[in-house]
């Protein structure tokens, strides 16, 4: 899917539809805009369902300010333009009001850009300002708005109200803003169950070389057999699935499966999960070669050298679930000793330091077994295996519920685990290892 050449309509209508589904506005709350090549600004209309936005429902301002549509505009049309019109690169303005965004702003506190790898891309080069409390719609708002961005900002959070992202595209503007609510909400957990860890100088710097995907060789006689087209198939829906329940978004997430041998098809790099398909999906070789002119995920060499490692894994998940991602920011243990299924599906799950999963996927490939199919790593991710994706999938899952409800157990009073003697009745009972 090409999103640039859809009509600026529709772009707003698509993004409007994934933030309200996804609980990051309310019916009435949040607005979209974007200006056209022709200098046309379109936006979203005011006091209209977001749940049932259709291309005829937005509005179309022309230059001189005439207004197009059968609604009138946001009543934030007057910040929008102010963005679009005086800020240089500006095309796309996004504002709405997620609930954790909405707790910082209430609280007056700008969220943590330092937890995680993503974060930390986004805003290297400038962090997060607070702009000052106005009315809603007010043209001072926008002026407020407007002094708080600076060329290299690209984030403002609004006191008492949400945020706004501006970029010179829609898209940019949505993975912005999910990846900040992202954030947000994992620091929340996190200090429910301490204090949460900012990555070092040095992380930064293994972060930093690790933003573009290992170079790979080509090759150009990949034949796709009705086998790999079935797999490529069922991996995109299990991603789709994966972007659904919140455990991958847009751009992050991978996910690979072993096809023969040591070869294996794998998620691309920068691909949007929601609408992925299956020849976006990359094969690599068993020389580890990619199909030629596709591009793989970051990730690529270390779910190489898992399955060469290992013969029994045909499937590996890494993600980033804003609940496992808590215990993954903290120094509380992540014990799946609490619940039977857990223990069942997730075993002991070992913490790996940072900087393994960007340059030792030897160290990484090590620390799996059949007794440890699960990996943390410190403010980076978890990794799933599984002999089949309907396994690691599985344990992805069972994995982000358990973190759940252990930050729910810890709001309510002192975790009490399965004992040594039931988890030894459970090896038993399951013919665990």
């Amino acid at each position: 899917m090409n999103f640039d050449m859809m009509h600026p309509a529709e772009q707003i209508v698509m993004i409007m539809d994934r933030i309200y589904k996804y609980g990051m506005t309310t019916t009435s709350g949040g607005n979209l805009s974007i200006m056209d090549s022709d200098g046309d600004i379109w936006i979203t209309p005011g006091g209209i369902d977001k749940g049932s936005l259709t291309v005829e429902d937005i509005i179309q301002i022309k230059p001189d300010g005439t207004i197009i549509g059968r609604h009138k505009p946001s009543s934030e049309l007057p910040f929008h333009r102010a963005l679009i019109h005086h800020r240089k690169g500006t095309k796309a303005v996004l504002h709405a009001h997620p609930p954790a965004l909405v707790a910082f702003s209430i609280v007056r506190q700008n969220p943590k850009t330092d937890i995680t790898t993503e974060l930390f891309r986004l805003y290297q080069r400038g962090g997060i300002k607070m702009a000052k409390y106005e009315i809603p719609g007010s043209e001072l708002l926008g002026d407020r708005i407007l002094e708080v961005f600076k060329e290299n900002i690209n984030t403002v959070m609004l006191e008492n109200h949400g945020v706004v992202i501006a970029s010179d595209n829609l898209f940019d503007a949505f993975k912005i803003f999910e990846t900040l609510e992202f954030g947000a909400r994992l620091e929340i957990n996190s200090r429910i169950l301490g204090e949460p860890k900012s990555l070092t100088a040095e992380d930064y710097e293994v972060a930093t070389n690790t933003q573009m995907p290992p170079e790979l060789s080509d090759y150009d006689d990949h034949i796709t057999t009705s086998y790999e087209k079935k797999e490529r198939a069922k991996m995109c829906n299990f991603v789709k699935r994966a972007y659904q329940q919140r455990l991958f978004s847009s751009t992050q997430g991978t996910y690979s499966r072993r096809i023969a041998g040591n070869a294996f098809i794998i998620t691309p790099f920068d691909k949007d999960r929601m609408y992925l398909e299956p020849d976006d999906i990359v094969a690599v070789n068993a020389e580890g070669m990619r199909e030629k002119g596709k591009i793989p995920s970051r990730s690529v060499r270390l779910h190489e050298e898992i399955y060469k490692m290992h013969p029994e894994i045909n499937s590996v998940i890494i993600a980033y679930p804003p609940n496992v991602m808590a215990f993954a920011i903290t120094d509380h243990e992540f014990d799946s000793r609490t619940i039977p299924e857990s223990y069942i599906m997730l075993r002991d799950i070992p913490r790996l330091l940072f900087h393994t999963a960007y340059s030792e996927p030897k160290t990484v490939a090590n620390a799996i077994s059949e007794s440890t199919p699960v990996i943390m790593v410190q403010n980076s991710c978890i990794i799933t295996t599984g002999s089949s994706m309907l396994q690691a999938y599985d344990r992805l899952e069972v994995a982000e519920f358990s973190a759940k409800a252990l930050i729910f157990s810890k709001q309510l009073g002192d975790i009490v685990p399965i004992s040594q003697q039931q988890v030894e009745e459970i090896n038993e009972s399951f013919h665990l290892k």
